[in-house]
């Protein structure tokens, strides 16, 4: 078998991680559009629908070549419990933010300056409101993905569906308060290309505490309690 060089190996990775997060947007805040222009509305079902859908198809796809983040927050829930190398942090996040952009300017070229081309915004709820609400979704979908991605005991052959699962739920339920954006990329591209950075800072700060905060609950869900024999006490034995 030949040997892949480290630079040929990253390259690979990174085109995967750029290609994943095209097509998240692609389909994703593609489908916000199209219920923007066509005369048959997808609707919010189903473009959470259409978010989770994407994650479960890319992660099935490439998910065995560049890990399937997609996502620059869910790149440092990894990095910050040494599950990934911090070396490749930020060539991935701009391998993300590449694949992103590329979506956006993409959905601008078909459809033109008339859509908001998913750009997220809050809505009901006061900006701590929705920080919290960006942090908690993004949390709980670390955990998830710690679950799956760094436990055996995991079954690791649905980790696909459980992810685009769990987007899926949060796009449908919180979806018309935050956009359920839990992913820097998601909201930075279409906020760039359409020249809206309301909140911006928002989805960039929720996201990124957010994920941390859920990797570092399941490193501590995770551990395995002592086995009995090891609790006996020196009294006990005597």
């Amino acid at each position: 078998m030949a040997v892949v060089s480290e630079p040929i190996a990253l390259a690979r990775r990174l085109t995967a991680e750029a290609v994943g997060t095209f097509c998240l947007l692609f389909a994703g805040t593609g489908a916000v559009v199209v219920n923007e222009v066509a005369g048959t509305p997808i609707g919010h079902g189903g473009i959470a629908a259409a978010f989770g859908l994407v994650i479960v198809v890319m992660i099935a796809g490439l998910g065995h070549i560049s890990g399937a983040h997609f996502n620059p927050a869910i790149t440092l829930a990894f990095a910050s419990t040494r599950h990934f190398p911090g070396k490749d942090v930020a060539p991935y996040i701009a391998a993300q933010l590449v694949g992103a952009l590329a979506a956006s300017l993409a959905l601008r070229g078909l459809f033109g300056d008339g859509t908001t081309l998913g750009v997220t915004g809050i809505a009901h709820v006061s900006a701590a409101g929705g920080l919290g609400l960006e942090i908690g979704l993004t949390a709980v979908l670390a955990l998830v993905i710690m679950s799956l991605a760094t436990d055996t005991r995991s079954v690791g052959a649905l980790a696909a569906v459980a992810i685009g699962g769990t987007v899926g739920l949060e796009a449908l339920v919180m979806g018309p308060i935050t956009g359920a954006s839990m992913n820097p990329a998601r909201s930075l591209a279409p906020a760039i290309v359409a020249g809206n950075g309301t909140d911006l800072w928002l989805y960039i700060v929720g996201p990124c505490v957010g994920a941390v905060l859920g990797a570092a609950l399941y490193q501590f869900l995770r551990a395995q309690p002592r086995p009995i024999a090891q609790t006996i006490t020196a009294e006990e034995t005597s």
